[in-house]
């Protein structure tokens, strides 16, 4: 009885979570908050899933790491991808004259050329 709640809890959460991410996905406006909705709620949304198959294949006296295996490659892989995207319209929308300050370092990492370099390279 408690494997069954605690299965069907976590399914309903990881549909809520992937509900609220592909919304977020549909609706909102700018490419860098469309990028936040499904890398951060679909993560979860998936990981629910999963975790709701481990409990289900614990319960059925078969246990399995699979799943575990998937929900590692998914946290690590994620955040990867939305920073590559991240960097993409960085690099599509800004200019280092549009960017904030870089601090210390003096230029963002996403524009540590020359402009002149980049006229000659092209």
């Amino acid at each position: 009885m408690f494997y069954e709640i605690a299965i069907s809890a976590c399914l309903v959460i990881s549909g809520l979570f992937g509900l609220v991410g592909s919304y977020g996905l549909l609706k909102l406006d700018d490419p860098m908050s469309r990028l936040h909705a499904p890398t951060k709620a679909t993560t979860l949304g998936v990981g629910g899933a999963l975790v709701a198959s481990m409990l289900y294949s614990v319960s059925a006296d078969h246990p399995s790491l699979h799943e575990l295996l998937i929900s590692l490659f998914l946290f690590l892989t994620a955040p990867i991808t939305a920073n590559f995207i991240a960097k993409v319209h960085i690099h599509r929308r800004e200019t280092p004259q549009s960017l904030p300050s870089a601090g210390e370092d003096g230029v963002w990492a996403t524009h540590n050329t020359d402009p002149e370099e980049d006229e000659n390279t092209r």
